[in-house]
């Protein structure tokens, strides 16, 4: 069965449970599947129930498509992600983005939890997503362009809505707090980095690096749809500040950065 005729399976099996379009599209990133509780849940579809769906095996990544409502909108949120480092393909590890926008879905928010390289960052901090860098050794749109899904050659210059990026910032000036804005660079992983990496990483100009979001991104934007950008910043990466991390404290550190992403990303959902 060719990639055309996979993701319309894929749909059409999610329509026969949930017919209605829905045009708000969330990923739950490591730590952070939480935020689906603020869902009004409607309906819950395991991913290993889904034609062609991968299935996520990483810790804190629960393996849900759930849909529901969130601040009055309609919504569909993946608590939990794929990733290129669990050995799925590009094209495996961005399938759910191309199967949420023939759901109806033209606004996608992505989250994650990631490494500090901003100074100014600490533990627990929250940054909205500027733009990234792109390090990963293959690209989802590698291959076969299908003009239905998009354009061969997609333009990237503003691949994260500066219109929703200023709604995030007026949003948290009106609860008072303090969000971060930066360059997040995209790695393969899954170790994470030696610190001659992260100062590499700052030099090219990123504020944080992890290993995920950059492929959905580049799938969403290929497909029209537009972006906002949230991220945890979990442990540091930065000379002086860098200490052995292991999956209990991202995971405290995601939870410590929650409570600020959950606010923005549904007052967010309530203007678009």
């Amino acid at each position: 069965m060719d990639y055309l005729n996979q993701i319309q399976d894929a749909v059409s099996f999610i329509q026969k449970l949930h017919p209605s379009e829905v045009p708000i599209g969330i990923i739950l990133g490591t730590g952070l599947g939480s935020l689906g509780n603020q869902i009004e849940v409607e309906l819950e579809i395991d991913y290993k129930d889904i034609p062609h769906f991968p299935v996520s095996t990483v810790e804190s990544h629960s393996g849900k498509l759930i849909f529901g409502a969130l601040s009055g909108k309609k919504v569909m949120a993946m608590k939990g992600r794929f990733h290129y480092y669990e050995g799925y393909s590009m094209k495996e590890v961005t399938f759910p983005v191309r199967v949420m926008k023939k759901l109806g879905v033209g606004t996608l928010l992505v989250s994650n939890a990631c490494g500090g390289l901003n100074p100014a960052q600490e533990v627990g901090d929250v940054m909205l997503i500027t733009d990234h860098i792109n390090l990963f050794s293959d690209n989802p749109l590698r291959g076969k362009n299908y003009d239905e899904l998009g354009p061969r050659f997609p333009d990237m210059s503003d691949a994260y809505s500066h219109e929703l990026i200023e709604k995030a910032l007026k949003i948290a000036e009106k609860n008072g707090v303090k969000l971060h804005l930066g360059v997040y660079a995209g790695v393969e992983g899954p170790n994470l980095e030696t610190p001659a990496e992260y100062k590499y990483l700052r030099i090219i100009g990123g504020d944080a690096v992890g290993m995920s979001t950059v492929p959905e991104v580049l799938v969403a934007r290929h497909s029209g749809m537009e972006v906002f950008g949230i991220s945890a910043i979990t442990d540091m990466g930065i000379e002086g500040r860098i200490h052995k991390v292991d999956i209990a404290y991202v995971l405290a550190a995601a939870a410590k950065a929650e409570p600020v992403m959950g606010m923005i990303l549904k007052e967010l959902v309530a203007v678009i």
